[in-house]
């Protein structure tokens, strides 16, 4: 960690994203951890290097104290930023690969586990898209986790687990690597990214719900993104590396796509939707721009560069 924190208080329509700077030779997914502060227009305001992390910082995402989270999944750490821009002690939820939460009404809250399975199900050992990293197996075992998503206090005690379906991804190994609860707090929907099923989960009952949304695995779409806006508004990120990236607005309860608004190129994969309702804030993981979108006329009104490539990997708005 090269150089001192910047952050600076934290002003209504300032935007954070999770930019590590990748710089072990070793490991393509290790490095300083870096969360960016841009005000509303995307202009740089600041800059933190976090404290606990080895490897890509992403997840953002604030809870009802204006504290923003952040994790880093293959350390098994969960970072938190008050809203002076000072990082908070480190919080021990446990040695698991939670990548993204959500946060109850009552307080409660929802971590979900960015991994799943062992080395039997990891299609990326070997091959042409062979990972430069080495994922974590949870110790005194041989898996790197079950893919589930855990309740906890508001004051961080585990009070239950639910087991549910994931898809793997494109990889494999990937679980529940981002979930956004429905308005009402009766359910959540979560994605293993690059699969192509938008689940859902029934938080009162704790049982599975049919899919939100299955794409035909011939079409080649895939979610890699999802979030509730203020409104209650449903977006994903589609991914087709044929037909494209595209921003789809859904019904909440059938899944059905209202709107689509293309996206320029491939990579984009972090999502957050602005609290007045008319844009998104995207960040591409392939280059490391972050784009600030109208939602009405697809226009990206403003632009910011995080000069690292496959490292953007998680944004919010305070």
């Amino acid at each position: 960690m090269s150089e001192a924190s910047s952050l600076t208080p934290f002003t209504k329509g300032d935007v954070f994203v999770g930019a590590t700077v990748l710089n072990n030779p070793d490991d393509d997914h290790a490095g300083d951890g870096r969360i960016i502060q841009f005000d509303e227009d995307l202009n740089q305001k600041g800059v933190l290097w976090t404290q606990h992390t080895t490897h890509l910082v992403g997840g953002l995402k604030f809870d009802q104290n204006q504290t923003l989270w952040a994790f880093d999944s293959q350390n098994y750490s969960v970072i938190k930023v008050d809203c002076d821009g000072n990082q908070l002690p480190k919080t021990d939820f446990g040695q698991r690969s939670y990548s993204n939460v959500s946060f109850a009404n009552d307080g409660t809250f929802y971590l979900g586990e960015h991994l799943v399975g062992d080395e039997s199900n990891n299609k990326a050992l070997e091959g042409p898209r062979k990972l430069e990293t080495v994922l974590p197996f949870m110790p005194g075992t041989e898996k790197y986790g079950d893919g589930n998503i855990y309740k906890f206090t508001q004051e961080g005690e585990l009070l239950d687990t639910f087991d549910t379906e994931t898809h793997g991804g494109m990889p494999g190994f990937l679980g529940v690597t981002a979930s956004t609860i429905s308005p009402d707090n009766a359910k959540l929907i979560y994605i293993s990214e690059l699969g192509n099923r938008i689940f859902q989960f029934d938080l009162m009952n704790r049982t599975q719900m049919d899919d939100l949304v299955t794409y035909a695995p011939e079409s080649g779409d895939m979610v890699i993104a999802i979030s509730y806006a203020p409104n209650g508004d449903l977006y994903s990120i589609k991914a087709n590396f044929r037909a494209g990236f595209s921003l789809c607005r859904h019904d909440a309860e059938t899944g059905e796509i209202f709107t689509s608004m293309d996206l320029p190129g491939p990579g984009w994969a972090a999502l957050t939707l602005s609290t007045d309702g008319e844009s998104a804030y995207i960040g591409n993981f392939f280059n490391g721009l972050l784009g600030k979108f109208n939602l009405s006329s697809g226009e990206m009104t403003a632009s910011a560069e995080t000069s690292v490539e496959r490292s953007l990997a998680g944004v919010a708005e305070y």
